[in-house]
């Protein structure tokens, strides 16, 4: 009987959860078809490619962004598209070139949908069409009303204006800093920073190093964001960037069972360059390493005057600079700090395997190099930048990429590991290379500047380690410029332009034009006649001697009329430009004249910039408009 018992007994159990199993199974199946992947995209502001201890930094500690490169792929020849933050910010969000997206400024940033700018969808708003929730933290400097995707849960500040308008994720921080950290009164030695209000001790490098607040505000002078170096009084738990990583973390955890899209952008290592204790103090100024490249006469160089280089002199001093790149380390650490603290986040709430990280910045920084500060263009302390990407399962741990890709290809990137329909753009998927698949693509990348064409190269040519920069039309002025980064890494000896033995090297120029061109068809370019024309033999002084002279002009303001007259002198003025404290343009005259002109003053008030454009380079001068 026991006997019998069990075996009519046993094969009603097992037939029961054989039953369970596959009713397990199958709703184990259905939910790993329908939980899409993740994608988690970080990026920072003016981070350059060597700004990691993965690239050979032997001085900065990214423990964080070594692990994450470790843990998927890292490019070590990425380049931004251009060293400038909006057009390249929109050529990432969209997959498109500078050209025909059309955002060739920062200005055109604010663009409203009825300028016809950056018409085509970023990648978040192709993902919110395939059941992606989009949320965005950080620095936006894209056109407004791109960003209507995004269902962050506050999205607008105190005051009602957007995050994602002009100065927006500004203000909010200031609504959360104001109660938590309230404007301190100065100590000796401390001015507030113009971009958050708080007190920092100043360093000899800032350009108001020894002034008082006083002095400072009976001086007139407006003193923009790159001008400020030293140590910021803000707490480390209320930065700006512990704000940013706060709000991504919080992102994680309230959308861990949607299908998400989260962005963290971060404000640094930009401008002003003020980090915030402990980190502050990581890094000596003495220990730091001044750039090969900061004493370059460049008098053979189309960036001679470029940067505001020779007006900013102490970028140049080999003591100075070292304040800076120590504070631009500590910056870059704080952002590992909570890049790490974000990753884990990742992990803790179980999603790390099903979503797709991306970490990269928009542009580089010059850091001293050639004695300049910033960005705006193709050397390669400002072009080349770092990018890794992870994704567990689908990307092989420790994979180093030695391609050359441009930062535009991550849209077209997004679209494949993420196993959705392709979209037209001038994007390519990143997966060929990652895989060692594709033979054919990364041999040579082509970036863009298209802004003043005439003052500045418009596109750099990268191949084989050999970099070609060159205007767009036969007529500029600007010097050619050829390096070969393998025997001069630092780009400080340019084979063209006025070197008297220049034509050795028109093969290899016409080689790299070539490359050129053919981007340029494939893109649709309308400069590719005037690239193609372009005599790569052409010496010109205009842009590489070192008697390029400043021209000044007289302002008379007029407040009973609203006007203001202008004073050129003698010199021919091609157009007039007014500018915000934003770098937004407010206002242009492209009429040319000599001598007196007097213009309508914009109606927006605050302080202007009054830029003139002639022959010759003329100096800013600043106006208060109430």
């Amino acid at each position: 009987m026991k006997y019998s018992s069990k075996t009519n007994f046993l094969p009603g159990i097992q037939s029961g959860l054989i039953a369970i199993s596959f009713l397990l199974l199958n709703n184990s199946l259905a939910a790993i078809e329908q939980k899409k992947p993740n994608l988690l995209f970080i990026m920072t502001d003016q981070q350059r490619f060597d700004a990691l201890s993965l690239a050979g930094n032997k001085v900065l500690k990214t423990p964080n962004l070594d692990r994450l490169a470790k843990q998927g792929a890292w490019f070590r020849n990425a380049y931004t598209q251009c060293a400038v933050c909006a057009p390249t910010r929109a050529s990432i969000l969209t997959g498109c070139t500078i050209e025909n997206h059309g955002i060739l400024t920062n200005a055109l940033a604010t663009s409203g949908k009825e300028a016809g700018l950056m018409a085509m969808p970023t990648f978040d708003e192709l993902l919110s069409n395939h059941g992606y929730h989009c949320e965005y933290y950080g620095k936006w400097h894209s056109p407004e009303f791109h960003a209507e995707v995004y269902k962050n849960p506050v999205l607008k500040t105190i005051s009602g204006r957007s995050v994602f308008a002009p100065g927006g994720i500004d203000r909010l921080y200031s609504d959360y800093l104001d109660p938590v950290f309230p404007k301190e009164t100065l100590k000796p030695g401390e001015l507030y920073d113009t971009y958050t209000k708080r007190p920092y001790l100043m360093n000899p490098l800032d350009k108001r190093y020894g002034m008082t607040d006083a002095q400072v505000q009976q001086s007139n002078i407006v003193y923009s964001q790159p001008d400020l170096h030293g140590v910021l009084a803000t707490p480390a738990e209320h930065s700006f960037t512990a704000f940013q990583a706060k709000q991504t973390i919080e992102a994680l955890e309230r959308n861990r069972n949607n299908t998400f899209s989260i962005t963290c952008s971060f404000h640094y290592p930009h401008a002003p360059m003020l980090p915030v204790k402990p980190y502050s103090d990581m890094y000596s100024f003495k220990d730091m390493t001044v750039p090969a490249s900061i004493a370059d006469p460049m008098q053979n160089s189309p960036y001679r005057t470029q940067n505001g280089r020779l007006n900013n002199p102490e970028y140049a001093d080999p003591e100075k600079i070292k304040y800076m790149i120590a504070d631009y380390y500590a910056l870059v650490t704080e952002i590992d700090d909570w890049v790490g603290k974000i990753l884990d986040k990742l992990a803790v709430l179980g999603l790390e395997n099903n979503t797709l990280v991306i970490f990269t910045s928009d542009h580089g920084e010059m850091l001293g190099a050639h004695g300049m500060r910033e960005k705006n263009i193709f050397y390669e302390e400002s072009a080349h930048i770092p990018l890794m990407i992870r994704f567990p399962g689908k990307i092989k741990p420790a994979t180093t990429v030695e391609d050359y890709l441009s930062n535009m290809n991550l849209f077209a990137t997004i679209f494949d590991y993420l196993q959705l329909p392709e979209y037209p753009s001038d994007s390519k998927s990143l997966r060929g290379m990652i895989e060692a698949t594709d033979q054919n693509m990364g041999k040579y990348v082509v970036t863009e500047w298209l802004y003043n064409e005439d003052k500045q190269p418009a596109y750099m040519v990268l191949k084989d380690n050999w970099k070609l920069f060159i205007p767009y039309s036969a007529e500029s002025n600007v010097i050619n410029a050829l390096y070969d980064l393998k025997e001069d890494p630092h780009e400080m000896y340019n084979l063209i332009g006025n070197n008297p033995e220049r034509k050795k090297y028109e093969a290899k120029a016409t080689e790299l034009r070539e490359d050129i061109l053919t981007w340029l068809k494939e893109h649709k370019s309308s400069h590719y006649e005037g690239v193609k024309s372009r005599d790569l033999m052409k010496a010109d002084l205009s842009t590489g001697s070192n008697q390029i002279p400043f021209k000044q002009f007289r302002i008379f303001p007029n407040p009973t009329t609203g006007q203001v007259t202008l004073d050129s002198y003698t010199s021919q003025i091609h157009g007039i430009a007014i500018y915000n404290l934003n770098g937004q343009k407010i206002y242009s005259n492209n009429r040319p004249f000599i001598g007196m002109q007097t213009i309508d003053l914009p109606s927006k008030s605050g302080l202007c910039l009054i830029q003139l454009t002639g022959e010759y380079p003329f100096l800013a001068q600043k106006i208060m408009v109430q």
